[in-house]
């Protein structure tokens, strides 16, 4: 038995895409696709934005890669947008969302350390959250799936329950916490949206006991959920750290840790760094991207999209209420949990002409571009509804 060229560490499915535009995908064959995955909730703009397209060539023909010895303009650019978007004071750009995670983790270890408590180095994190695949961010997760087999546990992570807050309101209050790690919106979790008032309580708590709080807003961040970012839809709930990624760049790979000036205090020069992060390449397509889903009236529309395709979800599971257990999540990051196997209906959805996305609890989530349409919605739905009732007929054989 021999491996294959590429590491097989994933289960790619079929078919071959060649190319895009928009919502839309197509595959080598000519099929034309439905994107309700969006490069995991990447792909913001959808597929070939003409002009993200245009920053890219234009940046192309310019600079690539100078490294962080010097000044990359375009980061002081972006970085001041984000300032001025959100509770930060200073960022720190990266290439992904697992990096963004890393700073953010270091940073609030680093901030007690320079504060004269070293003994502050416990992280809490939740079960069904998911910040990463490096071996710090599995840890922050304490998904099993994703640790076992590769060595001990890293110590200074604790991992609770959403649902129990008296048992993570303790925790905080212990004299070695350093931080709690939270997603507003759980995405590999099962679209699972966080309230205000529990984001709110564990604000406060946290600001009363000296923690950080970290909120990972890779995936609902960026407009997924119809504010610029999640916590932002409630008063009171910012965190001192956030990271960034996926929609940040439109497809291109750029992440961000963003933190109050306090929570960021600790991190002097040298304590982090990064060959590739908030390269030329990457900072002309992100910067084009933000201002394109900051301008004014632009979420309005992803508002509008998003909840008439849910209202069209719940309609659907309504009227299959077999297949059918709810329809969960925020904005355009929608899950849906069913009764059958969810990866098996991810399958039958690409007979459709449909990509959805898997999650747990099995559920499958949609995540299409911000900007997709109404009509491109209604197709969603008609599409997801032709996926439930091939699936009602194959699970039924299968019971049989």
């Amino acid at each position: 038995m021999s491996i294959s060229p590429l590491l097989p560490v994933y289960n790619r499915a079929e078919p071959v895409f060649t190319h895009g535009e928009g919502a839309w995908i197509v595959a080598d064959d000519g099929r034309r696709f439905l994107d309700c995955v969006a490069g995991i909730a990447t792909n913001a703009l959808g597929h070939a934005h003409p002009r993200l397209v245009d920053a890219l060539t234009r940046q192309a023909g310019k600079l690539w890669h100078i490294s962080n010895v010097f000044r990359v303009p375009g980061q002081d650019e972006l970085a001041k947008k984000l300032i001025a978007a959100t509770f930060a004071d200073t960022v720190f750009f990266a290439n992904s969302g697992t990096e963004a995670i890393e700073c953010a983790l270091k940073m609030a270890r680093k901030y007690h350390a320079a504060k004269g408590r070293p003994e502050r180095i416990d992280v809490i994190g939740f079960g069904g959250s998911f910040h990463g695949r490096s071996y710090a961010a599995v840890n922050a997760s304490g998904n099993a799936a994703y640790l076992d087999g590769f060595g001990p546990r890293l110590p200074g992570h604790i991992q609770l329950s959403v649902d129990d807050l008296p048992a993570l309101l303790a925790a905080i209050a212990a004299p070695t916490t350093a931080a709690v790690i939270v997603e507003p919106v759980q995405g590999e979790g099962g679209a699972r949206a966080l309230s205000g008032e529990w984001l709110q309580t564990v604000r406060r708590a946290c600001t009363e006991a000296g923690v950080l709080l970290i909120h990972d807003e890779v995936q609902s961040g960026m407009g997924r959920t119809g504010k610029l970012f999640a916590h932002q839809w409630f008063d009171d709930a910012a965190p001192d750290i956030m990271a960034i990624a996926k929609a940040l760049g439109g497809g291109f790979p750029v992440g961000a840790c963003v933190a109050t000036e306090d929570a960021a205090s600790g991190m002097t020069a040298g304590a982090h760094g990064s060959t590739f992060g908030g390269n030329p390449l990457a900072m002309a397509v992100a910067n084009e991207a933000f201002d394109l889903i900051s301008a004014p009236g632009f979420l309005d529309q992803t508002v509008a999209a998003a909840a008439r395709l849910r209202a069209g979800l719940e309609d659907v599971a309504a009227r299959h209420p077999e297949l059918v257990v709810d329809v969960r999540g925020k904005g355009m990051l929608i899950g849906v949990k069913l009764t059958g196997n969810n990866r098996e209906f991810m399958a039958m959805a690409r007979e459709k002409l449909l990509l959805v996305a898997g999650g747990g609890d099995n559920c499958v989530r949609l995540l299409p571009p911000l900007n997709l349409s109404e009509a491109e919605a209604d197709e969603a739905v008609a599409r997801f509804e032709a996926t439930l009732e091939l699936a009602g007929e194959r699970w039924a054989k299968q019971a049989a």
